[in-house]
């Protein structure tokens, strides 16, 4: 969600102790989640205008002409300004009938018939961030309401709640903690009587990556991604020293994708949609795909980067640091990421400022070691083996190689 008012950043992110294995256990127990959500939501797109039933299905349809849903594409989600600006006098949620003149249960059903799910946005205050009704006080309400309508996934933003002052959108000094109101929807969307993903949307506050995977199936690990090549670089960063909290049933949501958005240059996008895949972040396009370029979806749809988001192992790629080599500095992308697979090793190289041909060692590669081992370049195909692998980058260029022994 975009906000109209400015958001006040997270501070420096303190990072625990990483789990134990024992915390590792403590998943939500939804039976969801089990590797990272893929999809598309409303709000990169067009906002509040975004939100109606002629985008969703439309949308739906193209996942499945784009050959979008065959790769795993599955949720089409609604974000914020799809109700009316008040509930009804029985105190529910209404859809607003001019974007969903029939209903919600009505696309949703028409969206689970093409083999898709369906998703919804919500938030755990008085309002939502644009000024719609918020879940809190009504949590078992709008969970009942959206196990009626079929709802597949429920993402819960952080705005207008309890405050320390007046309740405002963005607060400062928040009334409490946020895993306080974010339980709640959890218990009522485990008492609806539907599995339903739940997204939680609190901006990296409170260590959410700590206690995020007991409360939801995955979590916004930073302030957002307003569009810009310079918040693609500040959350890879952030979630770099993380990426172990994410595991399957709950991950690190690094936020949605700004490919197709023409802020990003091409090598940007690959960077920014190569990282958020190998980072296990769930990957959520935010653009009309019914007007997607053929370069853009080549992007999208490159099977090979999926599978890794995919992988069942479910380990997410982080920055390592090879011998001879400074280490990684807050704030800024670092030019070596590398993470374990189920049947081989995923290593990328980044270049961050300006062109230049990186190289490393197989030997400095957490996972693999000594030998010759065989390599895919997963953007251009470019196959090779040995010792070590380079790559001769454009500037913010990515090469992301799958590595197998």
């Amino acid at each position: 969600m975009r906000y109209s008012l400015s958001i006040v950043a997270v501070s420096a992110l303190a990072v625990e102790a990483l789990p134990s294995n024992e915390n590792f256990q403590k998943r939500l127990p939804n039976g969801l989640g089990k590797t990272p959500a893929l999809g598309w939501n409303s709000w990169n797109q067009g906002g509040c205008d975004a939100a109606t039933a002629e985008v969703a299905l439309r949308t739906a349809q193209s996942f499945i002409d784009l050959g979008l849903k065959d790769l795993g594409y599955t949720y089409v989600n609604i974000d914020d300004c799809w109700s009316t600006m008040s509930r009804n006098s029985a105190g529910e949620l209404v859809p607003d009938p001019n974007k969903f003149p029939n209903g919600m249960k009505a696309v949703a059903d028409e969206i689970h018939s093409m083999g898709l799910k369906f998703g919804l946005y919500g938030d755990a205050g008085i309002k939502t961030c644009a000024g719609y009704p918020g879940s809190e006080g009504h949590e078992e309400q709008d969970a009942k309401q959206l196990a009626e309508w079929n709802v597949d996934y429920w993402k819960h933003d952080n705005c207008f709640t309890p405050c320390q002052g007046p309740v405002v959108q963005t607060c400062p000094n928040p009334d409490g903690h946020t895993k306080t109101w974010y339980v709640k929807m959890r218990d009522a969307l485990q008492q609806s009587g539907r599995p339903i993903f739940y997204s939680l949307c609190n901006w990296g506050r409170d260590s959410v990556w700590t206690w995020g995977a007991e409360v939801g199936n995955s979590w916004r690990m930073s302030v957002d991604n307003w569009g810009n090549w310079a918040d693609v670089v500040r959350i890879a960063s952030e979630a770099a020293p993380i990426a172990e909290y994410s595991a399957p049933g709950g991950w690190n949501d690094l936020d949605m994708l700004i490919v197709g958005n023409g802020k990003l240059t091409p090598a940007e996008e690959r960077t920014h949609f190569g990282i958020w895949a190998i980072a296990k972040s769930p990957l959520f396009i935010g653009t009309d795909v019914t007007r997607m370029s053929d370069e853009l979806l080549k992007v999208l749809k490159n099977k090979a980067l999926i599978d890794i988001n995919q992988d069942s192992l479910g380990k997410a790629a982080t920055t390592f640091t090879p011998s001879g080599a400074a280490g990684p500095v807050t704030g800024q992308l670092y030019p070596y990421w590398a993470g374990e697979l189920s049947d081989g090793v995923v290593v990328a190289l980044v270049a961050p400022n300006g062109a230049q041909t990186y190289s490393v060692n197989f030997s400095d590669v957490p996972g693999l070691g000594e030998g010759s081992f065989e390599w895919t370049e997963l953007y251009s195909g470019r196959t090779g083996s040995g010792s070590s692998v380079s790559a001769d980058l454009e500037q913010h260029g990515i090469a992301i190689f799958k590595v197998t022994k």
